[in-house]
């Protein structure tokens, strides 16, 4: 999967993730990094999982509703296809990605590319959640971001279902989840807390 590196006269790429819970300001940090590379005129391309269409099919929307134009795909090697002669990747949602997300990264950085990653990096359980521990242990650059629990008002670090379904991945909004502090989040599994 990993393209042949091109080091002399190359200029170096990296990858930088940013994860969190959900409400966290992940996508929001994530499309303020994008249109800062756009101002500096650099070509940018961004990407988000076919599968999330919660707020636009095409764009990648944060729940703030700040947006930007993104190519949705179904598979990460698409964007091997997608990202010839950019400067930057974007990728939203990365935990929905699948298994060669990771390598498609590495294989970005090695061609010199920028590459921005946002997700969550723990499901509703408490569990890693997809890629994104893999993207955390060979990024250059991490930053946790954090929203603020619904019960206490602490730095909030868990995704709290809300519904019933037990899927790992189920889409939704705020009436889906809502984000809770260590304690909080334990409580309400504990307690069955709703």
């Amino acid at each position: 999967m990993f393209l042949e590196p091109h080091f002399k006269g190359q200029r170096s790429g990296w990858i930088e993730v940013i994860c969190g819970s959900m409400f966290s300001g992940k996508t929001e940090e994530l499309i303020r990094r994008l249109k800062r590379a756009k101002i500096a005129n650099q070509k940018v391309e961004i990407f988000k999982p076919k599968i999330d269409t919660r707020y636009d099919e095409n764009a990648v929307v944060s729940h703030d509703a700040n947006s930007i134009l993104s190519t949705p795909i179904a598979h990460s090697s698409k964007m091997l296809e997608f990202a010839d002669s950019v400067d930057v990747v974007g990728v939203d949602e990365a935990q929905f990605f699948d298994e060669e997300l990771t390598n498609v990264c590495q294989a970005l950085a090695l061609k010199g590319i920028r590459v921005i990653i946002a997700g969550l990096d723990m499901d509703y359980l408490g569990k890693p959640f997809g890629q994104v521990p893999n993207l955390l242990a060979v990024a250059e650059y991490i930053t946790k971001v954090h929203a603020i629990c619904q019960h206490c008002g602490n730095l909030a670090t868990h995704s709290y279902r809300l519904a019933s379904d037990e899927g790992q991945v189920v889409l939704g909004e705020k009436d889906s989840y809502e984000p809770r502090c260590r304690t909080c989040y334990h409580m309400g599994n504990i307690l069955n807390l709703k």
